[in-house]
């Protein structure tokens, strides 16, 4: 079969439009009246989107063709699954889709999608990002995939020896400026050699890999937005070069993506500021050199997010099963600041742990309050500089996820014979590798594109969008391959039972997936429209 890609821009028009419809109608209300519309909406778009990208990735070749085409179709069955029965909840005619109709019967055909099974595609990147793949894939299968196991299944601490192998490779200043001691020379190159080593870091564990070079990266970007020089040359190549190791403190007991209404509170005292509350899922806390901190500096909370500020706050070096450390008199502080760190146990996402941790009195030197007086009250807006990448990077950290997934899967489908045939010979296994692939792909590629919008300064929207689609992908991809397992899928002793539970908080961090489509992409698409 030859792949139409004519027929594929002609479907992918078709949804966009009836997208467009629907932003409509959702801008002629509520979103919050219409939270189920907004939210299947911000899905669908995502999904258009990452269609437009593989349309691109179709026209270098045949094989390329095909995965676009599976992909687009797939989208559209998608996309009329949310439309049935509430079509004139979207405000289009039961009929919208049905020029679609032969195009997803022939490419989501079993028969097709078998096919594909064992057919990754290339991913079409330069010399210098394959170089970046290698070396890090490299890294991942000989450092980081023997000890992952071990790590999730008892809980243990990231072994020193993967943060320095990793911070010689100068996998920590990806994103720090060559001014600063870091790699980035500015443009699509720093955004798109983050992802490609993101996603393999993120294939050999996200816990372990993936999520290491996360914190510094959010750091890096606060401080790029709001720092003094003075705070840049100070930070910016410790973090580079993995001397200083950052974690981020910003959600709070309460207040998890409504971050305007943080209470953790910064009193300005002789030489600095005393930090008093406590913050919740810090991952990486007691490892970390340094906390990236938002606390409320204006007692008026009426300013909501305007009364916050952003510190820099430096602490010892603690162990994973939690820490409490007292901060002693000198170098400005009074002495007596109590500081404790209580671990949170999950199911999945090991190795750097995430703390509940509690400040009494903590001082905090006036340097290290991010603008200084030009930053009081920015600290929100130097935070939401940090995460717009952090998206990104998180659609980055699950495509390495799915891919492990997938090999394994194909792997153990290869080699696992019931009733006399390995069972990657049957049609449901192969295509449900076959989707599995495009998928991935598909991710992949859409991430590269917003990579290259987001070296033009755009694309932040579509930021928003390829973490939405691509988080939510990695846990069905996750949730096949542990299912092509069978009953092994199930024990420990396989990585992809790690890979699942790993992939399902894909969704929760770096803005919840629901607070991301309501807040972030719905606003944003019926913004556009006005």
């Amino acid at each position: 079969m030859t792949a139409d890609l004519t027929s594929a821009r002609a479907v992918i028009d078709l949804a966009h439009e009836v997208v467009g419809t629907a932003t409509r109608v959702l801008a002629g209300g509520s979103i919050d009246a219409s939270q189920v519309l907004a939210y299947d909406l911000a899905h669908a778009a995502a999904a258009v989107e990452t269609g437009r990208a593989m349309l691109h990735y179709g026209e270098k070749g045949d094989t390329e063709a095909d995965m676009a085409c599976a992909f687009v179709a797939d989208a559209i069955a998608d996309l009329a699954a949310k439309l049935y029965g509430r079509e004139a909840e979207w405000g289009v005619e039961p009929s919208a889709l049905d020029e679609a109709r032969g195009f997803v019967t022939t490419y989501r055909d079993p028969v097709f999608l078998a096919g594909l099974a064992f057919i990754e595609g290339p991913r079409h990147l330069d010399d210098d990002f394959e170089l970046v793949q290698d070396t890090f894939r490299r890294f991942a299968d000989d450092k980081i995939r023997p000890a992952a196991e071990h790590i999730h299944r008892f809980n243990e601490d990231i072994p020193e020896e993967i943060i320095s192998g990793l911070a010689e490779m100068g996998g920590f200043g990806l994103s720090v400026p060559a001014e600063y001691g870091g790699y980035s020379e500015g443009g699509e190159s720093e955004y798109i050699g983050m992802v490609v080593a993101t996603e393999e870091l993120s294939r050999g564990s996200l816990g372990v890999g993936g999520s290491l070079i996360t914190r510094p990266e959010i750091l890096t970007r606060a401080l790029l937005a709001g720092g003094t020089e003075e705070q840049k040359q100070s930070w910016l190549p410790r973090l580079a070069s993995a001397e200083v190791m950052a974690a981020v403190a910003v959600t709070e007991p309460d207040f998890g993506s409504d971050v305007a209404g943080i209470k953790v509170r910064a009193v300005e005292t002789d030489g600095g500021w005393l930090i008093n509350g406590v913050k919740t899922w810090c991952t990486f806390g007691a490892r970390a050199n340094v906390l990236m901190l938002l606390a409320r500096t204006d007692p008026d909370r009426s300013k909501i997010h305007r009364g916050l500020s952003m510190f820099v706050v430096p602490k010892p070096v603690g162990h994973g099963h939690g820490f409490e450390f007292l901060q002693e008199a000198g170098d400005g502080a009074p002495g007596g600041g109590k500081m404790e760190g209580r671990p949170i146990d999950t199911i999945g996402y090991r190795g750097m742990h995430s703390y509940e941790i509690a400040f009494d009195n903590w001082f905090v030197a006036a340097d290290n309050q991010v603008g200084l007086d030009d930053g009081l009250g920015k600290g929100f807006y130097y935070q939401m500089a940090g995460f717009e990448n952090g998206r990104l990077q998180t659609a980055a950290r699950a495509v390495g996820v799915m891919q492990a997934a997938y090999e394994e899967a194909r792997q153990y489908a290869q080699d696992r014979v019931v009733f006399g045939q390995p069972i990657s010979d049957y049609q449901l296994t192969r295509a449900k590798l076959g989707r599995m692939a495009v998928v991935i792909q598909a991710a992949r590629q859409f991430a590269y594109e917003v990579a290259r919008m987001m070296g033009r300064g755009e694309g932040l929207l579509e930021a928003s969008m390829v973490k939405a689609y691509v988080c939510k992908a990695a846990e069905w991809v996750t949730r096949e391959a542990m299912q092509i397992h069978g009953g092994f899928g199930y024990a420990e002793e396989y990585p992809v039972s790690r890979y699942f539970v790993d992939a399902r908080v894909l969704s929760i961090f770096e803005g919840a997936d629901e607070t991301l489509c309501l807040k972030v992409i719905a606003r944003r698409m019926v913004d556009n429209i006005k």
